[in-house]
């Protein structure tokens, strides 16, 4: 029987995303808290000839095979260390598409971490952040993984210490509409309310903000009702992810965590959730 190993493509969420500048080539200079869930898509992979990919999944209507980032990450790793072989990817899509967590870096970010295994490459993390970063600012923080500050367009990675984040339960929700990149960022006003606290994670995000969401309530109102349910259960921090439109809540409870998600389902039923605890910056 082929071996098939499988990895997760944890979801990535920004517990501040400060936007510092545009710049000339069509990025924004920022300052972002990336932290991650234990949940995500879900990337499976088993030896092959060649590189094929069948999605699955809650969200894998709306996804084209063809160009799929798990394909560009796997083609990219395999030009840059000359191997001969290939990889049948099954990817179980639970993350929304175009939600503001992740879910495209993510599952790249996992195929680079899955192939390093099943082709035993013995790559560095830093390795695969340098193969994979030509296709996303935030596959380096995929890579990872874990509780760290992003930089420049979201690529440049300095990891601090998480204290205060460990044992947080996190909540996430999206209202079922995708919100593109592009425009969300190009609403931003252009005003610099300055960067991130110098303090420890926990209250650098307390006191953070996410200069994205007056923009991306403009596109989608519902992200306004999403955090208004959110802050009623009384959360550590309830803020916007990325871009949109994807929010999340903070618990140090697992139980208040549950019992927020249960309300939301039946308040809005039709909304997508997730719950989770964040992933610990040990891990990697």
């Amino acid at each position: 029987m082929a071996k098939r190993l499988s990895e997760t493509a944890y979801a990535k969420i920004n517990l501040a995303l400060h936007v510092r500048a545009r710049r000339d080539d069509g990025y924004h200079e920022l300052e972002t808290i990336f932290a991650f869930l234990d949940d995500g898509d879900v990337l499976t992979a088993e030896a092959a000839n060649t590189l094929m990919l069948d999605i699955t999944g809650p969200f894998s209507g709306n996804l084209e095979i063809d160009g799929n980032l798990v394909l560009q990450a796997a083609t990219a790793l395999r030009d840059h260390t000359g191997v001969d072989a290939g990889a049948k990817f099954v990817l179980d899509k639970k993350l929304p598409i175009a939600s503001g967590i992740g879910g495209g870096s993510a599952d790249a970010a996992a195929a680079l971490r899955l192939l390093n295994r099943l082709w035993a490459l013995d790559l560095t993390e830093n390795e695969l952040v340098d193969i994979g970063a030509p296709l996303g600012a935030d596959i380096a923080a995929c890579i990872y993984s874990r509780t760290c500050i992003g930089s420049g367009i979201g690529e440049q990675i300095v990891f601090t210490q998480d204290a205060g984040l460990a044992d947080l339960h996190c909540l996430l929700v999206n209202p079922g509409i995708a919100v593109a990149t592009g425009p969300v960022f190009q609403g931003w006003d252009g005003i610099d309310l300055g960067g991130l606290q110098d303090a420890d994670i926990l209250t650098a995000a307390l006191a953070g903000r996410n200069d994205m969401q007056v923009s991306a309530l403009k596109i989608v109102p519902e992200i306004a009702g999403i955090l208004q349910m959110l802050e009623s259960w009384s959360p550590l921090l309830a803020r916007m992810s990325g871009s949109g439109a994807t929010c999340f809540a903070l618990f140090d409870s697992a139980d208040n965590m549950h019992d927020a998600a249960q309300d939301i389902r039946k308040q809005s039923p039709g909304y997508w959730t997730m719950t989770g605890r964040l992933r610990d910056a040990a891990h990697g």
